[in-house]
Parts: structure tokens; C-alpha cells; sequence
């Protein structure tokens, strides 16, 4: 009787794994659709919603060696749509988004947009998925 218990419950366990992939497959795309549609649209609370507290961003440009990076927090992120004065023309609007891993509250992303790539580590707190990380390179 016992392993019959113990057969049903894993069995229901593993039944259940794909759904829960499917549903933080959906929740990641969500939070990055309003990370890059908060920035399109000048909507400053999509962007707040989409990112983590401890939010970090590192932009890479340049080229030949010439590198150069630039840090920004979650506040700057959310001030710089907030500033912005113009909504992207939609021809100037591209989200490619392709989710490479997840495993268990943390997942891997790469956006990429119309003139840079964004790669990504988003977290799971609280049921929600948030953008820890971004590394963007902008496209030379």
C-alpha cells in the first residue's frame, strides 16, 4: 500500500513539472515584454514592474578594444522612461525574446531589440519573476 502512495505521488509530481515549465516560461516572457515594451511606450511603471530591487544593468559599447561599460540601478532604469520624452516608433520596435534555462527560481534570457542585445538573469520571488541582471551590448 505504501509504495502504491509513494508511486502516485511522484508520479503526480512529474505530471506536474511541465505545467509549472510552461507557466514560468509564460511569466518570464511577461516580465521581459514589460521591461522592453515599459521602455518602447515611455511607461515607467511596466518597467518598475518588470525589474528586481537589486536590479543591476552593465552596458557594453565600443569596439577594437575599445571598450567602455556603464552601470545603471533599477531607479535609474525607471527615471530614464520616466524622462523619456517619446514613445519608439513601432518600425523601430523589435523583442526577440529566447529563454536559454531555467532552474528553479532563477532563469537565464537574451532580448534582443532593434539596435542591442540584452542578456539576462531574472529571479522567482514570491511567485513573481523579476529582472535581476542585464548585460547590454549595443549594436556597433
Amino acid at each position: 500500500m505504501r509504495c502504491a502512495v509513494l508511486i502516485i505521488l511522484l508520479w503526480t509530481a512529474a505530471a506536474a513539472q511541465p505545467a509549472r515549465a510552461t507557466d514560468d516560461k509564460t511569466a518570464i516572457r511577461a516580465t521581459i515584454a514589460d521591461y522592453i515594451e515599459g521602455y518602447y511606450l515611455s511607461d515607467a511603471a511596466r518597467m518598475q514592474r518588470s525589474l528586481h530591487p537589486h536590479f543591476l544593468k552593465h552596458t557594453i559599447s565600443g569596439s577594437r578594444g575599445e571598450l567602455n561599460i556603464a552601470d545603471k540601478i533599477g531607479m535609474e532604469m525607471v527615471q530614464e522612461v520616466r524622462n523619456k520624452k517619446e514613445v519608439t516608433p513601432v518600425s523601430d520596435r523589435k523583442e526577440d525574446i529566447t529563454i536559454f534555462d531555467i532552474a528553479g527560481d532563477v532563469a537565464s534570457a537574451k532580448l534582443v531589440a532593434a539596435h542591442w542585445t540584452n542578456y539576462m538573469t531574472l529571479l522567482k520571488q514570491d511567485g513573481e519573476w523579476k529582472i535581476l541582471s542585464v548585460v547590454k551590448r549595443n549594436q556597433e
